[in-house]
């Protein structure tokens, strides 16, 4: 795999600042990830953003993308990087096709067609609307494809799915899944653990302007795992429960005995999910 960013001993501290808002970090996002930065408000995700977006320089160590600082890029790099923020930005007087319509005249080379995308995240029906009438969720679903439209290598997207409802927030889902197959690289910042679970290949916990821990979702879990299997199955007409060891699980007469002489409902093994890690990693929690 050829990595995409490179950050390597990162710092920046905003002016008249007590203390730095990123200090050390270090990572590489590799082409085709979706890479996910997650931790609680005031950690530093949103600042790294801005250093690899362009939208703040004057940072210690490196981080470059596709081998260079993007201040050494010039115009080229915002045709091949797409940005979805957190807070709607659009033109709330133009309506939504409008909105998408201008931002698609600003890139010199081929865009997506702007029905197709908002009929993908369901806002067809209001694409002659003034967006200024758009709840939150809606206006994230444009905020979202409108960084599509010139089809990028790579893609910020910062809390993509923030005030949508079940529904929208699956659709914009499968669609991050797809550009991952499609190999775009996607760096993806929220503090939403299920989406960062369903959504990326490997996932950095941030905490006071540091990585505190960087893998997969699935060591992740694994590392704070506690390694029983929970039975519940039918003693007479309720439901109980009971633990085993998994290490020599198949060689454990009681287990065996339970599985031949009761109705087993449910078998579950005790993984930790990413909150409960994180919280253990880091020592505080992502609200």
């Amino acid at each position: 795999m050829t990595s995409v960013i490179e950050v390597d001993d990162l710092t920046f501290t905003y002016p008249k600042a007590a203390s730095p808002a990123v200090t050390g970090m270090d990572f590489t996002v590799e082409k085709g990830e979706v890479f996910g930065f997650l931790g609680p408000s005031g950690a530093g995700k949103s600042t790294t953003q801005k250093i690899l977006i362009g939208l703040l320089t004057g940072h210690g160590g490196a981080a470059r993308v596709w081998g260079r600082q993007p201040a050494d890029w010039g115009d080229d790099y915002y045709a091949r990087i797409g940005v979805s923020f957190e807070l709607p930005n659009h033109y709330l007087k133009l309506t939504g096709l409008e909105n998408l319509e201008f931002f698609a005249s600003l890139y010199p080379g081929p865009t997506a067609d702007p029905m197709e995308l908002m009929e993908r995240v369901g806002l067809a029906d209001a694409a002659h609307t003034r967006v200024g009438k758009y709840s939150k969720g809606m206006q994230m679903r444009l905020v979202f494809i409108r960084a599509l439209l010139h089809r990028p290598e790579l893609l910020f997207l910062d809390e993509p799915t923030s005030g949508m409802d079940p529904r929208n927030a699956r659709t914009v889902k499968e669609m991050i899944s797809e550009l991952r197959d499609e190999g775009r690289t996607i760096f993806l910042t929220t503090h939403d653990m299920t989406t960062a679970e369903q959504l990326c290949d490997r996932v950095a916990f941030v905490v006071d302007g540091r990585i505190a821990a960087l893998d997969t979702p699935a060591e992740h879990k694994l590392s704070r795992s506690r390694r029983v299997v929970r039975v519940t199955y039918r003693d007479g007409d309720r439901l109980s429960e009971r633990e085993f060891a998994m290490d020599g699980l198949v060689d454990d007469p009681e287990f065996r005995a339970l599985l031949t002489t009761s109705t087993v409902e449910a078998l579950h093994s005790q993984e930790a999910d990413l909150e409960d890690v994180f919280i253990d990693v880091t020592g505080r929690s992502l609200r």
